[in-house]
């Protein structure tokens, strides 16, 4: 082949110099040939003989770049050799040394049957190869050997898509243009192409391209189907066709950046209206930077998300996290408290500011006062009933709440009704909670009103509100609204309940204990009573001052074993039999044993017999004994004003303590005794004389003892407290509770103090008169003159006709000599003595009966009498009112007539 034929096929072969029509090639070869036809970059030979381009071209670094830039050769490897008439390779050029790794000195001479194709097809080579050489065109795909890897690796076979052309040389002889292409490059087209079409056709996402002029290029039918009209149509627009203009800035703004660096930017999140629709729609666009083979920016891709549906879960999400949230505050926050207004105003603490901006709440006025029948009232049942504004509270600064529902706005703490037809009232009738229209002009946009509803009881309403701004109350709002009611309705329930057994605890405590100034003779009482439970404010500890007859006075201190309303009413049958019992005048000794006896029998349905045949039962087999067993410590004592001795018997109770003038306190050596209830010991009594002006302290062990403070460090800090007693009782009282520790709340506390003030000689008359008959007359005597010189002259006359009566009687059936006497404190006492051991009793005389009405004489001039053993007989006495007294005399002669 001539030089004048290899230069006339120098460098890469125009695609215009293909012929335009060419054999169909077996295979998909053709397809392929046909995609490759384009412009190919022209080339020359180069002064080593290689196919080569212009000079400028021979400088360029990378031979797969076309000019100008985007050519189609970016992407598809072409490359060209030209054969000799001889059927030898004469030209090779760079692209094609590329390719098949091979260099144009290797190259050039060289049969390329014998050289690329693999030994298995080179016979069916050569026979292609004569035939091309004959004239005749082909087309196909030709398996070659690649080049080795830059590691070193094995050669792998590539497959080509070969053109050949045959050409003439200048001297006639036939030869033939080879033009390659890659295969593997077609084929990661076909494949990219495909996915672009997926991309854009088939993508459940919209997708546009931008051109670097920020315009759309292209989008694909999804986009379309939001935004409307063809795909065509919108090619050329702009962001600020779509979205608003604060959003197409800030979209517009982003694509800029991105296409001048290069980063991508992801979730961007798009609020908008979509076409032809008010609703508000977000999306979510991510946008990164497009490139061309060559690696120069060609626009920017944008993938959008329709996440409407997802930011309204996320936004249910986050209100059901607020309403959970509140009502977790709720459940914390309400019901610490046992008082209404306390708990309406914790109702409040909690929806104001996170639930609305204003809120109030009204309770039923009869529930507040207390008054359980108002509860059940037709005006209540109606929704009339009077309500009192307990609570209020505003997030508006200034602004108070703003009532929807009365006729003029309500202050706190005022009582008002709700007119019978608005829809406050409506939801208090109804027990249904009312959406409150906004007054026009208003600063409330939404007014909710919820009826506050606890065992299907409506005790109030509270009304939640939120300003123009707020969004407005829903369905879900409502819902919690009426579980933040119903909560606050419970608790404030719980509250009244409370309050209720509140107000009877403390009655049935007022109606355990004597009074609060209880008064005694010769003696100044102090007393306070701390209840160990808050709960129920009434426990087992109690206290007595019981006046008995000739100025003594019973004191009683009493602990039941127990906390709460059981020791409560097992207290109060003990408390009750004391008082019986203190009643028949019997010794401190023989009432606790009777206690005794009274506290085996509580636990026992019939009784202390029946816990007495129980308890046999139980120990003679062996068995246990299954009633409830009550027990108590009780300490009685019986002072005495005129003797000023006092007589205590003590069943397992901690010693009194006595404070004389001048001294220190001592605790009094009382033998303990058992418990009452345990049965089965004596008592034993210790008469004790009190000197005039020394104190007396009875009380329980709540008092003197608890988990940190021992019994005896508790006893002795008690008598510290009483060492420097004031002359106030009250103050004495006051000084103890606070320096001791009374607050521990683990038992009641029951303390009674008394100061001894007995009671003076020249206020008492006693007199010793022999058993005769003139005794009668002589003590009508000595009544009279101890009578007028203490100035009781209205009392002579009565005085002198019961004396005569009871000395009279014993006389008659007493024995012994006959003891007279006369005391004089708040009230005017006659006392007769005798050994006789027969107690007197009063009987109703017939008419014809000529005695037997001396007793009934007593019983009507008197205003108390009756009679009491003594160590050396009995006691039979009177008592009469001081004529400056509350109570009159009665006439002796009415009384005397009314006998008839």
């Amino acid at each position: 082949m001539t030089g004048a034929g290899r230069g006339e096929l120098e460098g890469t072969v125009r695609v215009s110099e293909i012929p335009a029509k060419a054999k169909v090639s077996e295979g998909p070869s053709g397809a392929a040939a046909a995609r490759g036809a384009g412009q190919a970059p022209q080339g020359g030979n180069g002064p080593n003989g290689e196919a080569g381009g212009q000079p400028e071209q021979t400088e360029q670094t990378d031979i797969w770049q076309s000019s100008p830039p985007g050519s189609i050769y970016d992407y598809i490897k072409v490359a060209s050799f030209s054969l000799g008439s001889d059927g030898l390779i004469d030209q090779w050029s760079r692209r094609a040394a590329q390719l098949f790794g091979v260099s144009s000195e290797d190259a050039v001479g060289k049969d390329p049957i014998e050289a690329f194709v693999p030994a298995d097809l080179r016979e069916r080579g050569h026979r292609k190869m004569t035939e091309i050489l004959d004239g005749r065109e082909w087309t196909g795909a030709v398996p070659f050997r690649m080049p080795a890897d830059e590691d070193g690796g094995e050669p792998q076979t590539g497959v080509a898509e070969v053109y050949v052309m045959p050409t003439t040389t200048e001297s006639g002889e036939r030869a033939a243009v080879c033009i390659v292409v890659d295969v593997r490059t077609l084929r990661s087209i076909e494949t990219d192409l495909a996915a672009s079409q997926a991309i854009f056709g088939q993508s459940p996402f919209g997708f546009l391209l931008f051109d670097t002029d920020l315009k759309v290029r292209r989008t694909n039918r999804t986009f379309t189907s939001v935004f409307g009209g063809q795909v065509d149509d919108h090619r050329g627009h702009t962001v600020h066709d779509y979205l608003p203009r604060h959003e197409a800035d800030r979209v517009q703004g982003a694509l800029r950046r991105v296409l001048e660096t290069g980063d991508a930017v992801t979730d961007m999140q798009l609020v908008g209206p979509a076409p032809d629709s008010a609703e508000r729609r977000h999306w979510s666009i991510n946008l990164y930077r497009v490139h061309s083979g060559s690696g120069r920016p060609i626009g920017i891709a944008g993938l959008a998300t329709d996440v409407t549906r997802r930011h309204a879960a996320a936004r249910e999400a986050a209100h059901a996290r607020r309403n959970l949230a509140l009502l977790n505050e709720a459940g914390a926050r309400i019901g610490n408290s046992l008082d209404l207004e306390t708990t309406a105003r914790e109702l409040l603490d909690v929806v104001v500011p996170g639930f609305c901006d204003l809120a109030s709440v009204d309770l039923y006025q009869g529930l507040l006062a207390g008054d359980e029948t108002a509860l059940a009232s037709h005006s209540l049942a109606d929704g009339s009933a009077e309500l009192r504004r307990v609570a209020a509270a505003s997030a508006v600064a200034d602004i108070p709440f703003l009532d929807l529902g009365s006729e003029a706005p309500v202050t706190m703490g005022a009582v008002h009704r709700f007119p019978f037809n608005s829809p406050c009232a409506d939801a208090l009738r109804t027990a249904r909670p009312q959406l409150l229209p906004a007054e026009p002009g208003g600063l409330v946009q939404s007014t909710l009103a919820v009826p506050m509803v606890a065992h299907d009881t409506v005790v109030g309403l509270v009304q939640f509100s939120r300003t123009k701004g707020s969004e407005p109350f829903n369905d879900r709002d409502r819902s919690l609204a009426v579980e933040l009611a119903a909560r606050a309705a419970v608790c404030i329930d719980n509250a009244r309940l409370y309050r209720r057994e509140h107000e009877r605890a403390l009655i049935l405590q007022r109606s355990l204990l004597p009074p609060d100034d209880p008064e005694a003779s010769g003696l100044d009482i102090a007393c306070r009573y701390l209840p160990g439970n808050a709960a129920t404010e009434v426990g087992g500890d109690w206290f007595d001052v019981i006046e008995l007859p000739g100025h003594r006075t019973a004191l009683v201190v009493g602990d039941v074993m127990g906390r709460g309303l059981r020791a409560a009413v097992a207290m109060g049958e003990l408390r009750t039999a004391v008082r019986t019992l203190a009643l028949l005048d019997l010794e401190p000794a023989e009432v606790l044993s009777a206690l005794d006896e009274i506290a085996r029998g509580l636990g026992a349905p019939g009784g202390v017999q029946q816990a007495t045949r129980t308890a046999r039962t139980a120990n003679s087999i062996g068995g246990e004994d299954l009633s409830e067993v009550y027990l108590a410590t009780c300490v009685y004592a019986v002072y005495d004003a005129v003797t000023r001795r006092c007589t205590f018997a003590n069943a397992g109770h901690l010693p009194p303590v006595l404070v004389e003038p001048g001294e220190g306190a001592l605790l009094l050596d009382v033998p303990p005794g058992m418990p009452l209830g345990v049965g089965g010991e004596p008592f034993e009594e210790v008469e004790v004389e009190l000197p005039e002006g020394s104190l007396l302290a009875l009380y329980t062990d709540g008092l003197v003892e608890s988990r940190d403070h021992p019994l005896d460090e508790g006893l002795s800090a008690f008598r510290n407290a009483l060492d420097d007693p004031s002359p106030a009782l009250e103050d004495v009282c006051d000084h103890v509770l606070n320096t001791l520790d009374t607050h521990h709340g683990e038992d009641d506390i029951a303390l009674l103090m008394a100061r001894v003030q007995g009671l003076p000689s020249e206020n008492v008359g006693d007199w010793t008169l022999p058993r005769e008959p003139k005794s009668v007359g002589r003590a009508r005597e000595y009544a009279r003159a101890q009578l007028l010189s203490w100035d009781l002259e209205p009392l002579v006359d009565t005085t002198e006709l019961l004396v005569s009566e009871l000395v009279t009687n014993a006389l008659r059936y007493g024995e012994g000599d006959i003891r007279l006497r006369l005391l004089l404190d708040r009230t005017l006492v006659c006392e007769v003595w005798d050994a006789g051991l027969v107690q007197p009793r009063r009987r109703r005389a017939r008419d014809t009966d000529e005695g037997g009405r001396g007793l009934q004489l007593v019983g009507l001039l008197s205003a108390a009498w009756g009679s009491r053993r003594t160590p050396r007989g009995k006691t039979v006495w009177f008592e009469l009112p001081l004529p400056n007294g509350d109570s009159g005399l009665a006439d002796p002669t009415e009384a005397l007539l009314s006998l008839f």
